[in-house]
C-alpha cells in the first residue's frame, strides 16, 4: 500500500522497522515484525558470543522466511566485544541486511559490501548522517531527541531532523523517534523520510521477550516518564522513569562521575529487570512515545491498523483536497513516495 525507496531496496511489504534494542531483538520479536511485512533486526551484541549469534539468527529462519536483518552496535570500550567476529557471523550467515550504530561504521563497510549486505546506518545528527552516506551505507536512521536510547547530544527533535536530513541526503531515510501509530508514518513520510522506525512500541507487544510488568508500565506511562541520564558525562541517554534513573540523575546533579554512578547503569540490571518486571530494578530504555502506547497487540496487529490509519488519513486528505480544488489527485501528491 505504501510503497517506497525503503521498501523497494530491502524488499519488504511495508517500510516500517524494529530496530536494534539489546536485550529486547530476538528470534521470536524479529521473526514476528517480519511475518507483518516489516523489518526486525537481531541485537547481535544482546547474544554472549558470535557463535550465540549464529544460533539466535538460525532460530530466526525457523520461524520466518521473510527479510530480517541484524544490528552490530559499534562502541568503544576498555575491553570491547569481538566486532569483528560478530560481523563475519553476520556475512557467513547470508543476514541480507544490517544496521550499524554507534561509531563510524566505515571500517566494516568493506567486509558488508563484499558480502552483498545493504547496510544502514544509524544517526542522531545531519552532520553524521552526511558522512554516513559519503562512506557509503546504503540509508540512514535518524534519530530525534524524542528517541528511547542515545538521542545524541544536540537535542534536535524529529520534527526538525527529519526534514533537515532529507534536505542534506540522497539516500533513503528512516525516521525514528517518537512514532507509534499511522498519524506517525504519515508525518515522516511527508517530511521526507522512505520509512520508520519504532523501538518503544514493538517493546509493548505480545512477541517481545520482555516481562509483562514492563510492557504494563510503559502503556501506564505518559509523555513526561522519561529521563535523561549521563547529560553531564556526554552520553546522554534517555530511559523509563524509576528509582534508578532518578538516584543516577541526583548522583551527577552532586557533582558525581562514571564511576559514581557504574553499579546503577549496568547493562545486566536492566537485563535482570526486564526480564523479571523489576521496574526499579535496573535501567531500561523507553522513548517519550509511551504518551501514544495505551495496549499490549501483537506485532501484526500493530503494523496492520498503523497502515491502515495512515491509509486512511492520507485518504481522507486526499478527498478534501480533491473537493477544495476540482482536481484528480493520487496520494502520492500528498505523501511522498506512495503509490
Amino acid at each position: 500500500m505504501f510503497h517506497t525507496r525503503f521498501t523497494e531496496l530491502f524488499g519488504v511489504e511495508h517500510p516500517i522497522v524494529m530496530g536494534g534494542m539489546m536485550w529486547v531483538g530476538r528470534a521470536e520479536l524479529v521473526a514476528a515484525v517480519a511475518e507483518a511485512g516489516a523489518l526486525g533486526f537481531l541485537t547481535a551484541l544482546t547474544q554472549p558470543t558470535p557463535e550465540d549469534l549464529a544460533v539466535e539468527i538460525e532460530r530466526t529462519r525457523e520461524l520466518t522466511d521473510k527479510p530480517f536483518g541484524v544490528n552490530l552496535t559499534i562502541l568503544p570500550a576498555i575491553k570491547p566485544p569481538p566486532y569483528e567476529r560478530y560481523a563475519q557471523v553476520i556475512v557467513d550467515s547470508g543476514v541480507p541486511v544490517v544496521e550499524t550504530a554507534g561509531s563510524n561504521p566505515e571500517p566494516f563497510l568493506p567486509v558488508f559490501k563484499a558480502a552483498g549486505i545493504k547496510v544502514i546506518h544509524k544517526c542522531t545528527s545531519v552532520r553524521h548522517a552526511v558522512k554516513a552516506q559519503r562512506v557509503g551505507v546504503d540509508c540512514v536512521s535518524i534519530d530525534g531527541f524524542e528517541c528511547a536510547g542515545h538521542p545524541g547530544e544536540d537535542d534536535v527533535p524529529g520534527l526538525i531532523l527529519i526534514r533537515a536530513a532529507a534536505r542534506a541526503l540522497t539516500i533513503p531515510i528512516i525516521a525514528s523517534g517518537g512514532i507509534a501509530d499511522g498519524a506517525g508514518l504519515v508525518a515522516a513520510l511527508a517530511l521526507g523520510a522512505d520509512g520508520v522506525n519504532m523501538g518503544t512500541r514493538f517493546m509493548c507487544t505480545q512477541e517481545a521477550p520482555i516481562h509483562h510488568r514492563i510492557k504494563q508500565q510503559i502503556v501506564g506511562n505518559s509523555e513526561l516518564d522519561t529521563r535523561l541520564i549521563l547529560r553531564t558525562l556526554h552520553n546522554t541517554a534517555r530511559v523509563a522513569n524509576n528509582a534508578v534513573s532518578r538516584k543516577v540523575i541526583e548522583i551527577e546533579a552532586a557533582g558525581g562521575e562514571f564511576e559514581d554512578v557504574r553499579e546503577l547503569v549496568m547493562g545486566v540490571r536492566g537485563r535482570q529487570a526486564m526480564a523479571e518486571g523489576d521496574i526499579d530494578g535496573g535501567i531500561w530504555t523507553a522513548g517519550q512515545v509511551q504518551g501514544l502506547i495505551d495496549d499490549i497487540p501483537t506485532c501484526a496487529e500493530v503494523i496492520a491498523r498503523m497502515v491502515c490509519e495512515a491509509a486512511e488519513l492520507v485518504g481522507c486528505d486526499l478527498i478534501r483536497m480533491i473537493d477544495g480544488m476540482g482536481a484528480t489527485l493520487h496520494s502520492a501528491d500528498l505523501v511522498r513516495g506512495v503509490k
